[in-house]
Protein backbone atom coordinates (compact mmCIF):
# COMPACT_ATOMS: atom_id res chain seq x y z
CA UNK A 1 0.00 0.00 0.00
CA UNK A 2 2.79 2.40 0.94
CA UNK A 3 4.60 1.67 -2.35
CA UNK A 4 1.45 2.45 -4.31
CA UNK A 5 1.04 5.79 -2.57
CA UNK A 6 4.72 6.66 -3.17
CA UNK A 7 4.31 5.68 -6.82
CA UNK A 8 1.26 7.86 -7.22
CA UNK A 9 3.07 10.87 -5.66
CA UNK A 10 6.06 10.26 -7.92
CA UNK A 11 3.86 10.14 -11.02
CA UNK A 12 2.01 13.25 -9.84
CA UNK A 13 5.30 15.18 -9.36
CA UNK A 14 6.59 14.13 -12.77
CA UNK A 15 3.27 15.06 -14.34
CA UNK A 16 3.21 18.46 -12.66
CA UNK A 17 6.80 19.19 -13.71
CA UNK A 18 6.05 18.21 -17.30
CA UNK A 19 2.93 20.40 -17.47
CA UNK A 20 4.78 23.34 -15.92
CA UNK A 21 7.63 23.01 -18.42
CA UNK A 22 5.21 22.81 -21.36
CA UNK A 23 3.34 25.83 -20.07
CA UNK A 24 6.57 27.80 -19.62
CA UNK A 25 7.72 27.03 -23.17
CA UNK A 26 4.38 28.08 -24.67
CA UNK A 27 4.22 31.29 -22.63
CA UNK A 28 7.77 32.23 -23.63
CA UNK A 29 6.89 31.68 -27.29
CA UNK A 30 3.78 33.82 -26.96
CA UNK A 31 5.71 36.63 -25.26
CA UNK A 32 8.29 36.58 -28.06
CA UNK A 33 5.51 36.83 -30.64
CA UNK A 34 3.86 39.69 -28.74
CA UNK A 35 7.10 41.68 -28.68
CA UNK A 36 7.61 41.06 -32.39
CA UNK A 37 4.11 42.16 -33.33
CA UNK A 38 4.01 45.08 -30.87
CA UNK A 39 0.32 45.63 -31.50
CA UNK A 40 -0.81 46.36 -27.93
CA UNK A 41 -0.97 49.94 -26.73
CA UNK A 42 0.66 51.15 -23.51
CA UNK A 43 -2.77 51.29 -21.83
CA UNK A 44 -3.71 47.75 -22.93
CA UNK A 45 -2.47 44.69 -21.05
CA UNK A 46 -0.72 41.99 -23.03
CA UNK A 47 -2.28 38.50 -22.86
CA UNK A 48 -1.18 37.00 -19.56
CA UNK A 49 -2.00 33.40 -18.59
CA UNK A 50 -1.28 33.98 -14.90
CA UNK A 51 -3.59 37.01 -14.83
CA UNK A 52 -6.31 35.06 -16.64
CA UNK A 53 -6.13 32.18 -14.14
CA UNK A 54 -6.06 34.55 -11.16
CA UNK A 55 -9.59 35.83 -11.81
CA UNK A 56 -12.77 33.81 -11.55
CA UNK A 57 -14.44 35.28 -14.62
CA UNK A 58 -11.90 34.62 -17.41
CA UNK A 59 -14.05 33.32 -20.31
CA UNK A 60 -12.90 30.41 -22.44
CA UNK A 61 -12.08 31.99 -25.80
CA UNK A 62 -11.51 30.61 -29.28
CA UNK A 63 -7.74 30.53 -29.75
CA UNK A 64 -6.92 29.68 -26.11
CA UNK A 65 -4.37 26.91 -25.60
CA UNK A 66 -4.72 24.67 -22.54
CA UNK A 67 -2.41 21.94 -21.27
CA UNK A 68 -3.91 18.71 -19.84
CA UNK A 69 -1.88 16.17 -17.90
CA UNK A 70 -2.77 13.09 -15.91
CA UNK A 71 -1.39 9.68 -14.95
CA UNK A 72 -2.42 6.39 -16.53
CA UNK A 73 -0.98 3.72 -14.29
CA UNK A 74 2.74 4.38 -14.18
CA UNK A 75 2.71 6.51 -17.35
CA UNK A 76 2.04 10.23 -17.67
CA UNK A 77 -0.05 11.82 -20.38
CA UNK A 78 0.44 15.48 -21.22
CA UNK A 79 -0.64 17.42 -24.29
CA UNK A 80 -1.95 20.79 -25.46
CA UNK A 81 -5.61 21.40 -26.29
CA UNK A 82 -6.43 24.40 -28.50
CA UNK A 83 -9.92 25.90 -28.53
CA UNK A 84 -11.34 26.52 -31.99
CA UNK A 85 -14.42 28.51 -33.01
CA UNK A 86 -16.72 25.49 -32.42
CA UNK A 87 -15.84 25.54 -28.70
CA UNK A 88 -15.87 21.69 -28.67
CA UNK A 89 -12.95 20.22 -26.69
CA UNK A 90 -12.00 16.58 -27.06
CA UNK A 91 -10.48 15.38 -23.80
CA UNK A 92 -8.17 12.51 -24.84
CA UNK A 93 -10.45 9.57 -25.71
CA UNK A 94 -12.66 10.25 -22.71
CA UNK A 95 -15.28 12.56 -24.18
CA UNK A 96 -16.11 15.97 -25.66
CA UNK A 97 -16.96 19.09 -23.65
CA UNK A 98 -18.87 22.07 -25.06
CA UNK A 99 -17.03 25.02 -23.46
CA UNK A 100 -19.00 27.85 -25.10
CA UNK A 101 -19.96 30.40 -22.44
CA UNK A 102 -17.84 28.73 -19.71
CA UNK A 103 -15.20 30.41 -17.61
CA UNK A 104 -11.79 28.84 -17.19
CA UNK A 105 -12.65 27.60 -13.70
CA UNK A 106 -15.91 26.02 -14.91
CA UNK A 107 -14.13 24.26 -17.78
CA UNK A 108 -11.35 23.13 -15.44
CA UNK A 109 -13.89 21.58 -13.10
CA UNK A 110 -15.60 19.65 -15.92
CA UNK A 111 -12.28 18.38 -17.37
CA UNK A 112 -11.05 17.20 -13.98
CA UNK A 113 -14.34 15.43 -13.25
CA UNK A 114 -14.25 13.68 -16.63
CA UNK A 115 -10.67 12.47 -16.21
CA UNK A 116 -11.10 11.39 -12.59
CA UNK A 117 -14.19 9.35 -13.43
CA UNK A 118 -11.99 7.25 -15.70
CA UNK A 119 -8.68 7.48 -13.80
CA UNK A 120 -9.45 8.04 -10.11
CA UNK A 121 -5.75 8.15 -9.22
CA UNK A 122 -4.80 10.15 -12.33
CA UNK A 123 -3.69 13.32 -10.53
CA UNK A 124 -5.21 15.45 -13.32
CA UNK A 125 -3.88 18.96 -14.05
CA UNK A 126 -5.54 21.42 -16.46
CA UNK A 127 -3.96 24.87 -16.97
CA UNK A 128 -4.29 27.79 -19.39
CA UNK A 129 -0.92 28.20 -21.08
CA UNK A 130 -1.63 30.77 -23.81
CA UNK A 131 -4.66 33.10 -23.81
CA UNK A 132 -6.17 33.88 -27.18
CA UNK A 133 -5.51 37.07 -29.12
CA UNK A 134 -8.20 38.13 -31.60
CA UNK A 135 -9.23 41.07 -33.78
CA UNK A 136 -12.10 43.51 -33.30
CA UNK A 137 -13.13 46.26 -35.70
CA UNK A 138 -13.70 49.90 -34.73
CA UNK A 139 -15.87 52.08 -36.96
CA UNK A 140 -18.19 55.08 -36.77
CA UNK A 141 -17.18 58.49 -35.42
CA UNK A 142 -13.48 57.62 -35.08
CA UNK A 143 -10.26 58.97 -36.54
CA UNK A 144 -10.23 56.05 -38.96
CA UNK A 145 -11.80 52.61 -39.24
CA UNK A 146 -9.37 49.99 -37.97
CA UNK A 147 -8.95 46.44 -36.71
CA UNK A 148 -7.22 46.13 -33.38
CA UNK A 149 -5.80 43.32 -31.30
CA UNK A 150 -7.62 42.34 -28.14
CA UNK A 151 -7.84 39.44 -25.70
CA UNK A 152 -10.51 38.21 -23.35
CA UNK A 153 -9.61 40.71 -20.58
CA UNK A 154 -9.53 43.76 -22.87
CA UNK A 155 -12.29 46.23 -22.02
CA UNK A 156 -14.12 48.38 -24.54
CA UNK A 157 -12.68 51.70 -23.29
CA UNK A 158 -9.11 50.48 -23.78
CA UNK A 159 -9.68 49.99 -27.49
CA UNK A 160 -11.70 53.02 -28.54
CA UNK A 161 -10.59 56.04 -26.48
CA UNK A 162 -7.45 56.48 -28.58
CA UNK A 163 -9.60 56.62 -31.73
CA UNK A 164 -12.08 59.27 -30.56
CA UNK A 165 -12.61 62.52 -32.47
CA UNK A 166 -14.00 65.77 -31.03
CA UNK A 167 -17.44 64.55 -32.04
CA UNK A 168 -17.32 60.98 -30.68
CA UNK A 169 -19.94 60.03 -28.12
CA UNK A 170 -18.86 58.13 -25.03
CA UNK A 171 -22.49 57.85 -23.98
CA UNK A 172 -23.52 55.77 -27.00
CA UNK A 173 -21.11 53.08 -28.19
CA UNK A 174 -22.60 50.08 -29.98
CA UNK A 175 -21.14 46.56 -30.01
CA UNK A 176 -22.42 44.09 -32.56
CA UNK A 177 -21.29 40.59 -31.59
CA UNK A 178 -20.36 37.74 -33.93
CA UNK A 179 -23.77 36.18 -33.19
CA UNK A 180 -25.53 39.33 -34.41
CA UNK A 181 -26.62 40.63 -30.98
CA UNK A 182 -26.46 44.44 -30.72
CA UNK A 183 -26.12 46.41 -27.49
CA UNK A 184 -25.33 50.03 -26.58
CA UNK A 185 -22.92 51.01 -23.81
CA UNK A 186 -22.38 54.19 -21.80
CA UNK A 187 -18.70 54.65 -20.94
CA UNK A 188 -19.44 57.71 -18.80
CA UNK A 189 -21.39 55.54 -16.36
CA UNK A 190 -18.48 53.12 -16.20
CA UNK A 191 -15.97 55.89 -15.46
CA UNK A 192 -18.06 58.10 -13.18
CA UNK A 193 -20.33 55.59 -11.43
CA UNK A 194 -18.10 52.50 -11.56
CA UNK A 195 -20.70 50.53 -13.53
CA UNK A 196 -18.33 48.16 -15.32
CA UNK A 197 -21.23 46.48 -17.09
CA UNK A 198 -21.07 49.56 -19.34
CA UNK A 199 -17.42 48.84 -20.18
CA UNK A 200 -17.55 45.16 -21.18
CA UNK A 201 -14.79 42.72 -22.03
CA UNK A 202 -14.49 42.24 -25.77
CA UNK A 203 -15.07 38.96 -27.60
CA UNK A 204 -13.87 37.57 -30.94
CA UNK A 205 -15.76 39.00 -33.91
CA UNK A 206 -17.04 42.09 -32.05
CA UNK A 207 -17.75 45.10 -34.25
CA UNK A 208 -17.52 48.38 -32.31
CA UNK A 209 -19.48 51.36 -33.64
CA UNK A 210 -18.79 54.77 -32.04
CA UNK A 211 -21.79 57.01 -32.48
CA UNK A 212 -21.73 60.79 -32.89
CA UNK A 213 -22.45 62.94 -29.85
CA UNK A 214 -25.72 64.87 -29.79
CA UNK A 215 -25.34 67.38 -26.94
CA UNK A 216 -22.14 68.40 -25.24
CA UNK A 217 -22.01 71.32 -22.79
CA UNK A 218 -19.42 72.85 -20.51
CA UNK A 219 -19.73 74.03 -16.93
CA UNK A 220 -17.08 76.01 -15.06
CA UNK A 221 -16.72 78.20 -12.02
CA UNK A 222 -18.16 77.46 -8.58
CA UNK A 223 -19.08 73.78 -8.94
CA UNK A 224 -17.29 70.81 -7.46
CA UNK A 225 -16.50 69.10 -10.76
CA UNK A 226 -16.17 71.62 -13.60
CA UNK A 227 -15.74 70.09 -17.03
CA UNK A 228 -17.29 69.26 -20.39
CA UNK A 229 -20.11 66.73 -20.31
CA UNK A 230 -22.33 64.91 -22.78
CA UNK A 231 -25.96 65.16 -21.72
CA UNK A 232 -28.59 62.52 -22.32
CA UNK A 233 -32.10 63.25 -23.59
CA UNK A 234 -34.18 65.41 -21.20
CA UNK A 235 -31.11 66.28 -19.10
CA UNK A 236 -30.58 70.04 -18.82
CA UNK A 237 -29.26 72.73 -16.44
CA UNK A 238 -30.35 71.05 -13.20
CA UNK A 239 -28.66 67.75 -14.07
CA UNK A 240 -25.59 69.58 -15.36
CA UNK A 241 -25.12 71.41 -12.05
CA UNK A 242 -26.24 68.81 -9.53
CA UNK A 243 -25.30 65.52 -11.22
CA UNK A 244 -22.46 66.14 -13.62
CA UNK A 245 -20.94 69.16 -11.89
CA UNK A 246 -21.16 67.46 -8.50
CA UNK A 247 -23.24 70.27 -7.02
CA UNK A 248 -22.53 73.89 -6.19
CA UNK A 249 -19.31 74.88 -4.44
CA UNK A 250 -19.76 76.40 -0.94
CA UNK A 251 -19.24 79.98 -2.17
CA UNK A 252 -21.29 79.69 -5.37
CA UNK A 253 -23.22 82.83 -6.21
CA UNK A 254 -26.32 81.54 -8.04
CA UNK A 255 -27.51 85.08 -8.67
CA UNK A 256 -24.67 85.44 -11.18
CA UNK A 257 -24.86 82.53 -13.63
CA UNK A 258 -23.72 83.18 -17.19
CA UNK A 259 -24.87 81.20 -20.21
CA UNK A 260 -22.90 81.61 -23.42
CA UNK A 261 -24.66 80.02 -26.37
CA UNK A 262 -22.42 79.68 -29.41
CA UNK A 263 -25.01 78.00 -31.62
CA UNK A 264 -28.06 80.25 -31.87
CA UNK A 265 -29.28 79.54 -35.38
CA UNK A 266 -28.64 83.19 -36.19
CA UNK A 267 -25.80 85.02 -37.88
CA UNK A 268 -23.04 86.16 -35.58
CA UNK A 269 -20.76 84.66 -32.99
CA UNK A 270 -23.27 83.71 -30.33
CA UNK A 271 -25.02 85.35 -27.41
CA UNK A 272 -24.74 85.60 -23.64
CA UNK A 273 -27.58 85.53 -21.16
CA UNK A 274 -27.74 85.69 -17.37
CA UNK A 275 -29.44 83.09 -15.18
CA UNK A 276 -30.04 82.51 -11.49
CA UNK A 277 -31.15 79.84 -9.01
CA UNK A 278 -34.67 79.76 -10.42
CA UNK A 279 -33.28 78.64 -13.78
CA UNK A 280 -31.62 75.69 -12.06
CA UNK A 281 -34.85 74.80 -10.27
CA UNK A 282 -36.82 75.06 -13.52
CA UNK A 283 -34.19 72.98 -15.34
CA UNK A 284 -33.61 75.45 -18.18
CA UNK A 285 -33.06 73.70 -21.49
CA UNK A 286 -29.54 73.57 -22.90
CA UNK A 287 -28.33 73.07 -26.45
CA UNK A 288 -25.12 71.62 -27.82
CA UNK A 289 -21.94 73.58 -26.98
CA UNK A 290 -23.62 75.78 -24.35
CA UNK A 291 -21.12 77.12 -21.82
CA UNK A 292 -22.29 77.69 -18.24
CA UNK A 293 -20.25 79.76 -15.78
CA UNK A 294 -21.27 80.05 -12.11
CA UNK A 295 -19.64 82.93 -10.26
CA UNK A 296 -18.27 82.71 -6.73
CA UNK A 297 -18.61 85.12 -3.84
CA UNK A 298 -14.86 84.81 -3.57
CA UNK A 299 -14.57 86.86 -6.76
CA UNK A 300 -16.06 89.79 -4.83
CA UNK A 301 -13.16 89.74 -2.35
CA UNK A 302 -11.46 93.18 -2.39
CA UNK A 303 -8.21 93.56 -4.30
CA UNK A 304 -5.15 95.74 -4.35
CA UNK A 305 -3.02 96.28 -7.41
CA UNK A 306 0.73 95.69 -7.43
CA UNK A 307 2.73 97.10 -10.30
CA UNK A 308 6.30 97.95 -11.24
CA UNK A 309 9.40 95.85 -10.57
CA UNK A 310 7.66 92.52 -9.97
CA UNK A 311 7.95 89.02 -11.42
CA UNK A 312 4.51 87.68 -12.25
CA UNK A 313 5.86 84.21 -13.12
CA UNK A 314 6.78 83.52 -9.50
CA UNK A 315 4.50 81.48 -7.23
CA UNK A 316 2.09 83.92 -5.66
CA UNK A 317 -0.14 82.93 -2.81
CA UNK A 318 -3.23 84.74 -4.08
CA UNK A 319 -5.80 83.27 -6.43
CA UNK A 320 -6.20 85.93 -9.10
CA UNK A 321 -5.21 85.20 -12.67
CA UNK A 322 -2.95 87.68 -14.49
CA UNK A 323 -2.08 87.66 -18.19
CA UNK A 324 1.52 86.67 -18.84
CA UNK A 325 3.75 89.66 -19.54
CA UNK A 326 1.63 92.10 -17.56
CA UNK A 327 3.37 94.42 -15.07
CA UNK A 328 0.20 94.95 -13.05
CA UNK A 329 -1.19 92.33 -10.72
CA UNK A 330 -4.60 92.24 -9.01
CA UNK A 331 -4.14 90.55 -5.62
CA UNK A 332 -7.00 89.56 -3.36
CA UNK A 333 -6.82 90.20 0.37
CA UNK A 334 -9.00 89.83 3.45
CA UNK A 335 -10.60 92.72 5.29
CA UNK A 336 -8.31 94.01 8.03
CA UNK A 337 -5.12 92.60 6.48
CA UNK A 338 -2.05 94.86 6.64
CA UNK A 339 0.70 95.42 4.11
CA UNK A 340 3.39 93.91 6.32
CA UNK A 341 1.70 90.51 6.20
CA UNK A 342 0.89 90.82 2.51
CA UNK A 343 4.44 91.82 1.50
CA UNK A 344 6.06 89.04 3.54
CA UNK A 345 3.62 86.51 2.09
CA UNK A 346 4.48 87.59 -1.47
CA UNK A 347 8.16 88.47 -1.13
CA UNK A 348 9.12 86.26 -4.07
CA UNK A 349 7.48 88.59 -6.60
CA UNK A 350 10.06 91.37 -6.18
CA UNK A 351 12.85 91.31 -8.77
CA UNK A 352 16.49 92.28 -7.99
CA UNK A 353 16.05 95.62 -9.79
CA UNK A 354 13.24 96.64 -7.42
CA UNK A 355 13.91 99.73 -5.29
CA UNK A 356 12.16 98.46 -2.17
CA UNK A 357 13.07 101.50 -0.08
CA UNK A 358 11.15 103.83 -2.36
CA UNK A 359 7.94 101.79 -2.67
CA UNK A 360 4.70 103.62 -2.02
CA UNK A 361 0.92 103.18 -1.97
CA UNK A 362 -1.30 105.20 -4.27
CA UNK A 363 -4.69 105.63 -2.59
CA UNK A 364 -7.24 108.05 -4.07
CA UNK A 365 -4.63 110.59 -5.15
CA UNK A 366 -2.68 110.24 -1.87
CA UNK A 367 0.85 108.82 -1.85
CA UNK A 368 1.79 106.77 1.24
CA UNK A 369 5.48 105.86 1.50
CA UNK A 370 6.21 102.25 2.42
CA UNK A 371 9.77 101.07 2.98
CA UNK A 372 9.59 97.39 2.07
CA UNK A 373 13.17 96.76 3.20
CA UNK A 374 12.07 97.49 6.78
CA UNK A 375 9.07 95.19 6.45
CA UNK A 376 11.10 92.31 5.00
CA UNK A 377 14.38 92.55 6.89
CA UNK A 378 13.84 94.57 10.06
CA UNK A 379 12.61 92.32 12.88
CA UNK A 380 11.67 95.35 15.03
CA UNK A 381 9.35 96.85 12.38
CA UNK A 382 5.99 97.55 14.00
CA UNK A 383 4.18 100.17 11.90
CA UNK A 384 1.20 98.53 10.20
CA UNK A 385 -0.55 100.04 7.20
CA UNK A 386 -3.98 98.54 6.61
CA UNK A 387 -4.84 97.46 3.08
CA UNK A 388 -7.78 99.19 1.39
CA UNK A 389 -9.72 98.10 -1.69
CA UNK A 390 -8.28 99.37 -4.99
CA UNK A 391 -4.99 100.51 -3.45
CA UNK A 392 -2.05 100.43 -5.86
CA UNK A 393 1.29 99.33 -4.43
CA UNK A 394 4.02 100.82 -6.63
CA UNK A 395 7.42 99.10 -6.70
CA UNK A 396 9.88 101.44 -8.50
CA UNK A 397 12.83 100.15 -10.46
CA UNK A 398 16.26 100.87 -9.06
CA UNK A 399 18.03 102.97 -11.73
CA UNK A 400 21.71 102.38 -12.47
CA UNK A 401 23.96 104.52 -14.63
CA UNK A 402 27.17 104.23 -16.65
CA UNK A 403 29.62 107.15 -16.85
CA UNK A 404 31.42 107.96 -20.10
CA UNK A 405 34.35 110.42 -19.97
CA UNK A 406 37.40 111.44 -21.99
CA UNK A 407 37.65 111.63 -25.74
CA UNK A 408 33.94 111.44 -26.60
CA UNK A 409 31.64 114.07 -28.07
CA UNK A 410 29.22 114.33 -25.11
CA UNK A 411 30.66 112.97 -21.82
CA UNK A 412 28.09 112.19 -19.15
CA UNK A 413 26.05 109.57 -17.24
CA UNK A 414 23.68 107.30 -19.12
CA UNK A 415 21.02 104.80 -17.93
CA UNK A 416 22.35 101.28 -17.51
CA UNK A 417 20.97 98.64 -19.89
CA UNK A 418 21.92 94.98 -19.21
CA UNK A 419 23.96 92.97 -21.72
CA UNK A 420 25.52 95.94 -23.54
CA UNK A 421 29.21 96.46 -24.36
CA UNK A 422 31.27 99.66 -24.17
CA UNK A 423 30.48 100.63 -27.80
CA UNK A 424 26.79 101.04 -26.90
CA UNK A 425 27.53 103.62 -24.20
CA UNK A 426 30.21 105.42 -26.27
CA UNK A 427 27.53 105.71 -28.95
CA UNK A 428 25.16 107.30 -26.43
CA UNK A 429 27.96 109.79 -25.67
CA UNK A 430 28.17 110.81 -29.33
CA UNK A 431 31.07 108.59 -30.30
CA UNK A 432 34.83 109.03 -30.08
CA UNK A 433 36.47 112.34 -30.98
CA UNK A 434 39.46 112.55 -33.30
CA UNK A 435 41.84 112.56 -30.33
CA UNK A 436 41.06 108.85 -29.74
CA UNK A 437 42.85 106.25 -31.83
CA UNK A 438 41.88 102.58 -32.14
CA UNK A 439 38.85 102.87 -29.80
CA UNK A 440 41.11 102.98 -26.80
CA UNK A 441 39.12 102.88 -23.55
CA UNK A 442 39.71 102.10 -19.88
CA UNK A 443 36.91 100.43 -17.89
CA UNK A 444 36.55 100.68 -14.11
CA UNK A 445 33.73 98.90 -12.27
CA UNK A 446 31.84 100.29 -9.29
CA UNK A 447 34.74 99.29 -7.02
CA UNK A 448 37.39 100.94 -9.22
CA UNK A 449 38.71 97.66 -10.58
CA UNK A 450 39.72 97.51 -14.25
CA UNK A 451 38.17 94.90 -16.53
CA UNK A 452 38.32 93.93 -20.20
CA UNK A 453 36.37 95.82 -22.84
CA UNK A 454 35.36 92.43 -24.29
CA UNK A 455 33.01 91.90 -21.33
CA UNK A 456 29.51 93.30 -20.90
CA UNK A 457 29.33 96.56 -19.00
CA UNK A 458 28.22 96.31 -15.35
CA UNK A 459 26.17 98.93 -13.43
CA UNK A 460 28.01 102.11 -12.35
CA UNK A 461 30.97 101.40 -14.63
CA UNK A 462 33.15 104.35 -15.69
CA UNK A 463 34.28 104.28 -19.33
CA UNK A 464 37.21 106.58 -20.10
CA UNK A 465 38.08 107.19 -23.74
CA UNK A 466 41.77 108.00 -23.97
CA UNK A 467 43.22 110.89 -26.00
CA UNK A 468 46.05 108.96 -27.62
CA UNK A 469 46.20 110.19 -31.23
CA UNK A 470 49.70 111.48 -32.19
CA UNK A 471 48.47 113.39 -35.24
CA UNK A 472 45.66 114.99 -33.21
CA UNK A 473 48.18 116.36 -30.68
CA UNK A 474 50.63 117.36 -33.41
CA UNK A 475 47.95 119.31 -35.32
CA UNK A 476 46.90 120.95 -32.08
CA UNK A 477 50.36 122.33 -31.16
CA UNK A 478 52.01 122.58 -34.61
CA UNK A 479 51.12 126.28 -35.28
CA UNK A 480 52.68 127.40 -31.98
CA UNK A 481 55.82 125.34 -32.57
CA UNK A 482 56.11 126.70 -36.14
CA UNK A 483 55.81 130.31 -34.94
CA UNK A 484 58.48 129.82 -32.27
CA UNK A 485 60.85 128.18 -34.76
CA UNK A 486 60.31 131.02 -37.24
CA UNK A 487 61.24 133.63 -34.60
CA UNK A 488 64.34 131.64 -33.64
CA UNK A 489 65.43 131.25 -37.28
CA UNK A 490 64.90 134.97 -37.96
CA UNK A 491 66.92 135.96 -34.91
CA UNK A 492 69.77 133.67 -35.91
CA UNK A 493 69.75 135.11 -39.46
CA UNK A 494 70.03 138.68 -38.15
CA UNK A 495 72.82 137.69 -35.80
CA UNK A 496 74.80 135.93 -38.51
CA UNK A 497 74.40 138.94 -40.89
CA UNK A 498 75.58 141.41 -38.28
CA UNK A 499 78.70 139.37 -37.57
CA UNK A 500 79.60 139.22 -41.21
CA UNK A 501 79.43 143.03 -41.61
Amino acid sequence: MRKSIVGIFFIFSVLTSSIAQNALNIIQNMQTQDKAVGSATDAQRLPDAQLAMSVSYYPVTAGDIYTLGFAVGTNTVSYSIPVDSTYKLRIANLGVINCAGLTYLQLKSQVESLVLRNYPMGGVQFVLTAPSTFLVSVTGEVIKTAEQDAWALTRLSTIIKQNFTDYSSQRSVTIKSASGRTRNYDLYKAERDGDLSQDPFLRPGDKIIVNRLERQVKISGAVERPGTYELLEKENLKELVEKYGGGLAPLADTSRIELYRSITGKAGSGEKSYLNQSNIDENTELVCYDNIYIASYKELTPVVFVEGAINLKSDMTTDSETPEGSSRYAAQFNEGEDYAYFVRRNKNIFIPEADLEKAYISRGGEMIKLNLNDILYNASYTANVEMKPNDTLIIPFRQYFVSVAGAVANPGRFPYIPDRDYEYYVGLAGGFTSSNAHDSVILHDINGKKYSKKEFITPETTITARSNSFFYNWNRYAPTVTTVLSIVVSALSIYVTSQTL
